[in-house]
């Protein structure tokens, strides 16, 4: 019962959707060069209760360079203590990140830790791919109980690096920006550059492909990129899509995207007939469900949803129609 009531839950938000599918550009598509950037670093986190690790080598090697920058001359035979482990520090350092903000970072133990609970991270730098540092790391992990199911080997540190460097970007002086859409297609490209031209009163902006959209800046904003970006982003722009349809076999959850149709066809399924486009009759026993031409997914949902029909026979039937090449959509199965 459950799942019937998620299908036709899913349906009603997808009805919504087709309503009123108009978005902010700042939601659909991104301006090259604003973006996170990932960093990573080794580091040791210390004053576990005897759950660090035990045969780790290299966790040993790391405890006595540590110690020897304090001024502690040890050799690894002097460090055998089950209350330090290994770790892998990871973090995302998001745009426009200034020195001495912080950011949130996650833990990983590398070696047999059993638990990194009540430990505390060591200072470590972080670095990017280019091998710069951006980043240091320092302070308390954060663990949750085994009871809920947490891996007590991975834990998290809010606001645990603090940023070293500024992460410059020019946009005030630029003459030329790109947007970039996180779903590449012609006609969402072509219409965000006919809405900002229409907004900026001139032949400003154009698409270079299906995900590419080049703007020039107008004179009036020479010198004032953020003010041009801020209005650009605000623009409610209606993006296209490819009609899909997304299965979940696992849920039964059916997820119907706009534009989806399906041409004249007549299935049998067990006792259970579907014609589209007209047809014949029931026979003795059969349950019969008769659609109109120009019937989509969302009218055979709902037509079998009143027959009791089960989320797995759906999914079937919807696969079959597929198959026949009468369904005029890609259909994804998860």
């Amino acid at each position: 019962m459950k799942a019937f009531i998620a299908l036709q839950i899913f349906l009603v938000i997808v009805a919504i959707g087709l309503q009123s599918n108009a978005a902010r550009l700042k939601d659909i598509a991104n301006v090259r060069g604003v973006r996170s950037n990932q960093l990573v670093g080794y580091g040791v986190v210390i004053g576990l209760a005897g759950t660090g690790d035990s045969k780790a080598e290299f966790t040993s090697n790391s405890m006595v360079r540590l110690l020897d920058r304090l001024g502690m001359k040890l050799t690894e035979k002097d460090i055998a203590s089950k209350n330090v482990a290994a770790v892998i520090i990871t973090a995302d350092l998001p745009p426009f990140a200034r020195a001495g903000n912080k950011i949130d970072i996650t833990v990983s133990s590398i070696g047999d830790a059993g638990s990194l609970k009540g430990g505390t991270l060591i200072q470590a730098p972080l670095r990017a791919a280019d091998q710069q540092t951006y980043a240091v790391a320092q302070g308390s992990v954060l663990v949750g109980s085994s009871a809920t199911g947490v891996h007590e080997t991975v834990g998290r540190l809010p606001n645990g690096a603090m940023i070293e460097r500024d992460m410059d970007g020019d946009f005030a002086s630029r003459n030329m920006f790109r947007l970039t859409l996180h779903n590449p297609d012609f006609t969402t490209a072509a219409r965000v550059a006919k809405k900002v031209n229409m907004e900026l009163g001139g032949k400003y902006a154009s698409a270079l492909d299906a995900g590419t959209i080049d703007l020039i800046t107008p004179p009036p904003y020479e010198g004032k990129g953020v003010e041009l970006l801020a209005i650009i982003e605000s623009l409610q722009v209606s993006p296209d899509t490819k009609a899909r349809v997304v299965v979940n076999e696992k849920t039964g959850t059916v997820v119907i995207g706009e534009g989806v149709q399906i041409s004249k066809v007549a299935i049998s399924h067990g006792d259970l007939a579907l014609k589209i486009g007209g047809g014949e009759g029931k026979k003795d026993g059969e349950r019969l469900v008769l659609l109109n031409d120009g019937a989509n997914v969302g009218d055979i949902v709902k037509a079998i949803n009143k027959l009791g029909v089960s989320p797995k026979d759906l999914i079937t039937i919807l696969q079959t129609i597929k198959a026949a090449g009468a369904l005029q959509a890609d259909i994804e199965i998860m």
